[in-house]
């Protein structure tokens, strides 16, 4: 099921639960995905790089020597010990401008409708009823897409026409838009040469 080039997707996974930690990884892995795995909402924030907002009320929400990590999509438990999958949508929604439009998927072991709607209206893109399945990381590919930054669409492109610029094939087409463009001029100057010679007309013989 993995796409083309899926592998630069890079998926942060967080759960309290060493098994289900290891089963979202291991789910993330067999479907191409780059998977970095931690078992709370704070260390998810530290590898992020957003600073603690009981510690850092006056400081930046994101640390200045951050080292910048890119992360295309951010998978969490909901119950986890003192900070909640929740709690962790929030922060990241709405602490840090920069990280705001990372996709957060949200998993649960218990259906509450409530508490479904309450992490959509927060943001979440979706929510899994788990255990997750294999099947449940096709529906993350949408959001991961979404994720692919604008600079890197804008590049791609641009990367195309210079490989095509510099192939053969358009090499060859240079060189005989150049000599076309050689002949034009030489054909152009030899008119204009024969339009300065002067003309006699109406001789007349002594």
């Amino acid at each position: 099921m993995a796409i083309a080039g899926e592998s630069r997707f890079h998926v942060l996974a967080v759960d309290d639960s060493l098994i289900d930690r290891k089963l979202i990884e291991r789910l993330l892995k067999t479907s191409s995905y780059q998977v970095t795995a931690v078992d709370s909402g704070s260390k998810a924030l530290e590898f992020l790089g957003l600073a603690d907002e009981e510690r850092n009320n006056d400081q930046p929400s994101v640390s200045p020597d951050h080292q910048e990590v890119e992360v295309n999509l951010i998978i969490t438990d909901y119950c986890m010990p003192g900070m909640t999958g929740y709690d962790l949508l929030k922060k990241v929604k709405h602490q840090s401008s920069s990280l705001k439009d990372i996709p957060v998927v949200i998993m649960s072991s218990e259906d509450v409708p409530s508490r479904i709607n309450r992490c959509l209206e927060e943001g979440a893109e979706e929510f899994f009823l788990k255990p997750v399945q294999l099947s449940d990381m096709k529906r993350l590919i949408p959001h991961l897409l979404k994720s692919k930054p604008k600079e890197q669409q804008q590049s791609e492109p641009q990367q195309q026409l210079l490989q095509s610029q510099s192939s053969p094939q358009h090499q060859q087409q240079q060189q005989q838009q150049q000599q076309t463009n050689n002949k034009r001029k030489a054909m152009d100057e030899g008119l204009s040469q024969e339009n300065r010679r002067p003309r006699f007309s109406g001789l007349t013989v002594v």
